[in-house]
């Protein structure tokens, strides 16, 4: 990869550390106490669908259920990395844009739809992605990474600061890995997205609240998974 380049991207890595880690601020420490409250006031049924969503889906990346391989672009510098990357969001964003929007429509049991779907599609995206940057879903530590990087872009500040040394230091602590509490996974990512997803609950009004949020979540954690993944590039010596 050409000097510029990796410098630049060091640059973007080091900004979205920053950003990750950064001190809540006041707006999201008010919408923070407005998810917890959220949170305690939600149906049964909707928490326990939540519950079951997250289980299978950890327990699908864990034994490997879940992953299809797909025939991915060649990639051999960092920047045809990048860039398969950025187009392999685009794609996966508009799918759940459309899924987020045809699910908040119907409002209701219907929009419960929407929590499987999406995180679907959430992890079909992360496994794309690893095959982009040159690792193999195949391994059960790869699958580990993607869970673990999951989880990176949907939790609290706190969590963030526990996982981050680990994403950046992947070859020494993925022995350490070789369990996921799927309980504790799905608490922080229920409350990182409770607050917008309830709306999508209301018929009509849900469709667009469903685009907008399913927008939100997949850039986010397309900011979050191609960082990480950029990062163990190059400091296993570049593509």
């Amino acid at each position: 990869m050409s000097d510029s380049y990796e410098q630049r991207v060091r640059q973007e890595i080091a900004i979205w550390k920053k950003k990750l880690v950064a001190k809540p601020s006041r707006v999201e420490r008010i919408s923070k106490n407005a998810q917890k409250f959220i949170s305690a006031k939600m149906p049964k049924k909707m928490n326990q669908a939540f519950r079951v969503s997250i289980k299978t889906m950890v327990e699908g990346v864990l034994n490997g259920s879940s992953y299809v391989p797909k025939k991915q672009r060649s990639c051999q510098t960092l920047a045809e990395m990048d860039e398969a990357a950025e187009s392999t969001l685009a794609a996966y964003r508009k799918t759940a844009v459309v899924e987020g929007a045809g699910t908040g429509f119907g409002g209701g049991v219907i929009a419960l739809a929407d929590f499987p779907l999406l995180l679907s599609i959430k992890v079909n995206y992360l496994y794309a992605l690893s095959a982009i940057y040159g690792y193999d879903p195949k391994n059960l530590s790869e699958r580990i990474f993607i869970l673990l990087v999951f989880q990176l872009a949907f939790s609290s500040v706190d969590k963030k600061k526990e996982l981050l040394p680990v994403i950046m230091n992947w070859d020494l602590e993925k022995n350490r890995f070789a369990d996921i509490d799927w309980d504790s996974f799905q608490q922080e990512y229920r409350d990182t997205i409770d607050f917008v997803k309830m709306f999508q609950l209301i018929p009509g009004f849900g469709a667009a609240v469903g685009a907008i949020a399913n927008q939100q979540l997949l850039d986010q954690l397309g900011e979050t998974a191609q960082n990480a993944f950029r990062l163990r590039v190059m400091q296993e010596g570049g593509a």
